[in-house]
């Protein structure tokens, strides 16, 4: 490229407009969440809404450092994984912070995922030990390894959670051969990244405290101790863990946790906890601003500052009509990666001094990250207001994909820029705008479904010639997956069979909701599939 690439390389890279803020050193993901957690042992850490079991900081620090105590007692060792399918719990944050906290890799697994999808994952991370629930037991006792059950009942063949910690308490003092380091891998959990197939997310104390570090400098100090969140996002997802349950812990908030989303439930849940933060999907606003069970409840009780979206775009009328419903709650959106640790660009609160960034952006560039927008093509940098691939490099950025150099390659370049597979734009005010992407990964309901997946499932059927799979935007659940699909001249199938022979094999997130029998899949001259003209002729038709 020579050097007036190079220069030209310096003129578009964008940083914050705030100031750069310090990540500690020498300091561990659990030791950074629960600093200063005694000056508030008595206060409620996390509370489940439909049981009120709850745990205040006191028990949470207590019970983080038992687990990771026993942990070591049972011969784990630091760097192995420990593989956690369980629901959200009050217990969960418990769970995977005494992972850490033993030197342990915490990796999260759907508990509503197939067997043998929690297999694959279980296989591919070398996992040493399971944590489940007795409802995803079932899927897991016979994976060989051994598993930890949580809750109230006894199951035989596995290592009862309470058990296991009283034989903590009872052995002497663990000595720490292998103290953990800020450098060490702390979680895996698993994206699909750019490409395909799911793949683990390498990422260490490090990358998690400096995502923490850069998302909470606007907190206020007054707000210490003030914010309840909800817990509503699936904790195995990177946002509910990173984004909800270490972030509300550092700032020793309440964790509302809910297992789902029922619209009753949920208000009573809102005005009972008093609820200050609420990160959702734009399905669940759907349901705030439609649902005739609202009319049950008294809005104006609600202590609601703001919501928060991410995982799936927020359409113009939905948050029109929920604006003026929910007077005064300002919606935000995020955008944020796995591979990231968690968020990168979001909105701040103007309450804690912080202009807020437009409506429909995803906000502006946080502290310590720098932002550069390529042409995919050529992968020159572009200046702002010019569409190109999203490019973020920082401490937040993984340390590739576990067992996987050539997708890492693919993804991270040799300057350390994590290529997002996201199309988008920076306006005159800093303000980021997410408009397409690249990689074709579809977010129903702000879960993660692999084309590629359905693709070669569909391509399993006898009768399946060809087949492209491709989202439709759909006002509740943001995507729907989709196929076209190619079939053999002389099938008897109808396209229910296509759907249905899909539905059986895979969890329900993933099934596909429509599906077109075509007589050609349109392709490139290279062979990809151009999803866009699939997406653009049957949206037109919807």
């Amino acid at each position: 490229m020579g050097d007036a690439g190079v220069a030209d390389e310096d003129l578009h890279i964008f940083r914050s407009r705030f100031a750069t803020v310090a990540v500690p050193d020498n300091i561990t993901l659990p030791e950074f969440v629960l600093q200063d957690a005694q000056k508030y042992s008595e206060k409620v850490a996390i509370v489940e809404a439909a049981t009120g079991k709850a745990y205040t900081y006191g028990e949470v620090v207590r019970d983080v450092q038992r687990f990771a105590k026993a942990l070591r007692s049972i011969g784990l060792r630091k760097g192995n994984v420990v593989v956690v399918a369980l629901p959200n719990l009050a217990i969960y944050p418990i769970v995977s912070l005494g992972i850490m906290a033993a030197g342990g890799v915490f990796s999260s697994v759907n508990p509503q995922s197939l067997e043998s999808e929690i297999r694959k994952q279980v296989e591919d991370s070398e996992a040493r030990l399971l944590v489940a629930n007795e409802v995803a037991f079932d899927k897991v006792k016979d994976l060989g390894v051994p598993v930890i059950t949580v809750g109230d009942d006894i199951i035989p063949d596995s290592i009862n959670w309470e058990e296991l910690l009283h034989a903590a308490d009872r052995a002497g003092q663990a000595d720490i051969q292998d103290p953990v380091t800020q450098s060490d891998l702390c979680a895996l959990p698993y994206s699909s990244g750019t490409t395909g197939t799911s793949k683990g997310v390498m990422l260490t104390h490090r990358n998690l405290v400096s995502n923490l570090s850069s998302t909470l400098f606007s907190v206020a100090p007054e707000m210490i101790g003030h914010v309840c969140v909800l817990g509503l996002i699936p904790f195995f997802h990177i946002y509910g863990i990173t984004g909800i349950c270490c972030s509300a812990l550092r700032n020793k908030g309440k964790v509302v946790v809910m297992g789902r989303f029922e619209i009753r439930a949920f208000m009573d849940a809102l005005i009972k906890h008093e609820v200050t933060f609420a990160p959702i999907v734009p399905a669940i606003m759907l349901a705030m601003v439609k649902s005739p069970v609202v009319n049950e409840f008294d809005i104006s009780r609600l202590n609601l500052k703001s919501v928060m979206t991410a995982a799936a775009p927020l359409a113009p009328d939905l948050r029109a009509a929920f604006e003026e419903k929910y007077v005064g709650v300002l919606i935000q959106e995020a955008y944020g990666l796995t591979e990231h640790s968690c968020i990168t660009l979001t909105h701040a609160d103007p309450r804690k001094g912080r202009p807020m960034a437009k409506k429909n952006s995803v906000g502006f560039i946080l502290p310590n990250l720098e932002v550069k927008f390529i042409d995919p093509d050529t992968g020159i940098s572009l200046p702002k207001n010019t569409r190109g691939e999203v490019c973020v490099r920082s401490q937040c950025v993984m340390q590739g994909y576990y067992k996987n150099r050539e997708e890492t390659e693919k993804t991270i370049d040799e300057s350390g820029w994590l290529h997002t597979g996201d199309i988008g734009y920076i306006d005159d005010d800093g303000d980021i705008f997410i408009v397409d992407r690249i990689k074709e990964l579809i977010k129903y309901k702000g879960f993660q479904v692999a084309p590629a997946e359905l693709e070669a499932l569909l391509l399993s059927h006898p009768s399946v010639e060809d087949v492209a799979l491709f989202s439709l935007p759909d006002e509740e659940a943001g995507e729907i997956p989709t196929a076209c699909v190619v079939i053999r001249k002389d099938a008897q199938e109808k396209e229910v069979d296509l759907i249905n022979y899909v539905a059986s094999r895979v969890a329900s997130y993933k099934r596909i909701r429509a599906l077109h029998f075509v007589d050609s899949i349109p392709k490139s001259a290279s062979g990809k599939i151009l999803r866009r003209l699939l997406r653009e002729k049957y949206q037109g038709e919807k």
